[in-house]
This record gives structure tokens, C-alpha cells and sequence, in this order.
């Protein structure tokens, strides 16, 4: 582990602390623009989602509806909150392959979506350390009167994210600023996932607030639109 990936993780709560950890569950709402470029717009309004926190696996529930979505990297299932199954989908990276930036998506496509996106999100940056990860440290860059130290991390081909190659960002005391990559089924657009708002959960320190945003050229902000808002409210370890 290197100098960098082993102070981030000791500044989030240490390894050893979430070793003894193995699901998360999380209150939140995911809302912004890309929900309604996608015809979805409060598709993720108020859901709680629980995750393995050492295997690709996310539950969604969605309060006072009938249905629950189960993410996995080589399938989606929708089901009613019995279990009963709606429809499962195989290999669902393959059905975004054509789109364009205006195709509607479906409940799946935002499983997928929100699956492998929330996945890496609430496992950083322990899962860095996670077997096939391979990280460097690269140069730092100045932010609002910080210096933030970046980490790129290259994903193992079992892991299945927004792309191979992502950068996450360090504050001067450790925790995740940002979260920098482009995302593959989305054409390649671009993200900055600004993380804050800490709180310690169970010794985990967590980032309760995110707000992406797309970038041009080298990780220039565009303002407009916020392309996702997420807010988590309880958040829970066992």
C-alpha cells in the first residue's frame, strides 16, 4: 500500500475497523439533471440501499412502493418487495451499447447505473486495497486554498465501475475531496464528485453529501447543471 492510499485510509476510520465490517445500509436520495435527461427524475428519490461491503452486490428498496432492485456487475434484478421477480437482466452492461446522450433509460438501466456508482462510492476508499487495485500517486493540485493530493487507481477487470482508470482526491487531513474519472456508458462524460459533510459511523468516517458535476479539459468545473445530488440520511455498518 502506499504512503498516500495508507493515510487516506487511516484518516476514513483505518482497515481494520472496516474488516470487521460486511454490509452498509444507507438512507438517501440521488436526484439532479441526469435523472431527468434520462426520463427518470425521481427514480431514486428516498431510497435505502444496502451494500456487501467486500463483494459487488446493492439491494435497493424503495419505501411505499412495490418493487426492489439487486445489483450485481453480470446481472439486474427487478422484483416486488415479496420477492416476487418483475425482470432480470443478463450481462446488463451490453443493453446501454448505442445510446445516446438523450435515450430514455429504464428501471435497469438505473439499477446499473446507480449499482456500479454507489458501489465504488461507499467502499472508498478501502476498497482500493481490495485484491487486483493498483494505485500511484500523481501530482497535487491546488483547490480553494488546499493542496489536494490524487491518487490514480486503475480497477481490476472483476470490478465493475464507471471506468478503468479513475483519481481520487485527498484533503490535506486525508479524507476523499473529490472524486475525478469519466463514465463508460455514458459515452465518456465526465465527472467531479465532490464529497463532504463527514460523520462517523460506527468508526467509519463517512461522506454524507455529493455533488457531481461534468469537466472540460484539465478538471475545469462546469457549474451547470448539477448532474447529481446525493444526500444520505441514516447510515448504518454490521
Amino acid at each position: 500500500m502506499n504512503e498516500l492510499l495508507e493515510t487516506a485510509i487511516k484518516a476514513h476510520g483505518g482497515l481494520s475497523r472496516w474488516n470487521e465490517l460486511t454490509q452498509a445500509r444507507v438512507e438517501a436520495s440521488l436526484t439532479g439533471a441526469i435523472w431527468y435527461v434520462k426520463g427518470k427524475p425521481d427514480a431514486l428519490k428516498d431510497v435505502v440501499m444496502t451494500i456487501d461491503t467486500k463483494s459487488e452486490h446493492l439491494v435497493t428498496d424503495f419505501p411505499g412502493q412495490d418493487k426492489r432492485t439487486i445489483f450485481e456487475p453480470s446481472r439486474i434484478v427487478l422484483e416486488r418487495a415479496d420477492g416476487t421477480p418483475i425482470e432480470v437482466r443478463n450481462d446488463p452492461e451490453k443493453s446501454f451499447e448505442g445510446q445516446q446522450r438523450e435515450t430514455p433509460w429504464d428501471d435497469i438501466h438505473v439499477a446499473y447505473f446507480q449499482g456500479e456508482a454507489l458501489w465504488t462510492y461507499l467502499t472508498t476508499p478501502f476498497l482500493y486495497t481490495y485484491e487486483g487495485f493498483a494505485t500511484e500517486e500523481i501530482a497535487p493540485i491546488q483547490v480553494e486554498g488546499e493542496t489536494w493530493r490524487r491518487l490514480k487507481v486503475t480497477f481490476p477487470d472483476y470490478v465493475k465501475s464507471h471506468t478503468r482508470e479513475q483519481i481520487s482526491c485527498f484533503g490535506p487531513d486525508g479524507l476523499l475531496r473529490r472524486h475525478d474519472y469519466t463514465v463508460d456508458i455514458l459515452g465518456g462524460a465526465t465527472g467531479l464528485n465532490y464529497a463532504s459533510e463527514y460523520r462517523d459511523v460506527s468508526g467509519v468516517i463517512v461522506p454524507t453529501k455529493r455533488r457531481i458535476y461534468a469537466y472540460e479539459g484539465d478538471y475545469v468545473k462546469v457549474p451547470e447543471p448539477l448532474l447529481v445530488a446525493i444526500d444520505m440520511g441514516e447510515v448504518t455498518f454490521r
